[in-house]
């Protein structure tokens, strides 16, 4: 099937996302991508990955140039309904995205950074995360498996879904902020769920 979408795309424009695709591991610079598309200037290659940015088709990380998604074959659309989910104890096997969402809440997909079908929302309960994610707060991830220590996950750990800062040595440890609370030691069925990437604050007491 012809992706319709697809050959709307400018000659250059397509054949500047096949090179992207292609060195997604070690991206090119911009003085490369030049040479490979034999373009006269550089502004000329910015010109055009900016027309990809605005249609959908690239998303880059404004701090890091070099750090950028090539999305889906067609376009990410410009606002996602994203899947809610409760806090829940969830069973030994169990999954906080296996369950049925309390919502879903439309989000533009340029905030996300990453393709929205990889998002999911929680919703926080408790304060163990306090200053930095309070009760109600909607928090939303990338779906992952793994993450480095020091990042703050959507995880299982005793059958209980969790937000909590991994801490990674000779065991796996999950870390509150608040420091009122203990470290809570990974159990046999720990797994991570996704990755913390924001953060919706709502005002407390009407504040």
């Amino acid at each position: 099937m012809i992706n319709r979408k697809r050959d709307q795309l400018h000659e250059t424009q397509q054949r500047l996302l096949e090179l992207l695709k292609q060195n997604i591991d070690d991206p090119l610079t911009i003085r490369e991508l030049q040479e490979e598309l034999e373009l006269s200037s550089s502004s000329v290659v910015q010109h055009h990955i900016q027309q990809l940015e605005k249609r959908g088709y690239l998303r880059r990380n404004p701090s890091n140039p070099k750090d950028y998604q090539v999305l889906a074959e067609s376009p990410d659309k410009p606002v996602a309904y994203i899947n809610l989910y409760g806090l829940a104890h969830c069973g030994p096997k169990g999954s906080v995205l296996n369950g049925d969402p309390i919502d879903r809440v439309p989000m533009a997909t340029k905030l996300l950074g990453f393709p929205s079908e990889e998002a999911f929302m929680v919703k926080a309960k408790g304060d163990s995360m306090e200053d930095q994610i309070k009760e109600g707060d909607l928090v939303f991830a990338r779906k992952a498996s793994d993450a480095d220590s020091g990042t703050i996950v959507v995880c299982v750990n005793n059958g209980e879904v969790l937000i909590k800062k991994l801490q990674k040595g000779s065991q796996v440890i999950l870390v509150s902020l608040n420091p009122k609370y203990e470290h809570i030691l990974a159990s046999n069925d720990f797994r991570i769920e996704g990755i913390v990437k924001g953060i919706y604050s709502y005002p407390q007491n009407g504040q």
